[in-house]
């Protein structure tokens, strides 16, 4: 029988694949524009916020919306995967925003 270009697992291999189940009520998401970052010998700490930055004086207020606790050993993946999500963002935007060819534009001509 010919490969029809179906991906099937290898059963001589030791490859695990994730299955990760998301409660309905996280699929959402939730919205934060402020981290903190603090450690212990055991573990890091990440706690991100929403804070209100159009406040001009006095305190600044914000409510924590999660707050993640990871062992030392996951942090180097943590920021593996953030820096090459970042890179591949930069890369997409910075060709989005690239200037178009001088006498060359998308918008139909009015002749």
């Amino acid at each position: 029988m010919e490969d029809e270009g179906l991906d099937l697992p290898d059963p001589d291999s030791d490859e695990r694949r994730l299955n990760i189940q998301m409660p309905a009520e996280l699929i959402g998401g939730t919205y934060a524009n402020f981290a903190n970052v603090s450690f212990s010998q055991y573990e890091f700490t990440l706690t991100f916020a929403r804070i209100e930055h159009e406040v001009e004086e006095g305190d600044v207020p914000g409510a924590v919306v999660a707050r993640v606790n990871a062992s030392p050993r996951f942090v180097p993946e943590l920021i593996a995967a953030l820096q090459d999500s970042w890179s591949k963002y930069v890369t997409r935007e910075g060709i989005r925003n690239l200037p178009e060819t001088p006498g060359h534009s998308d918008e139909p001509s009015e002749d």
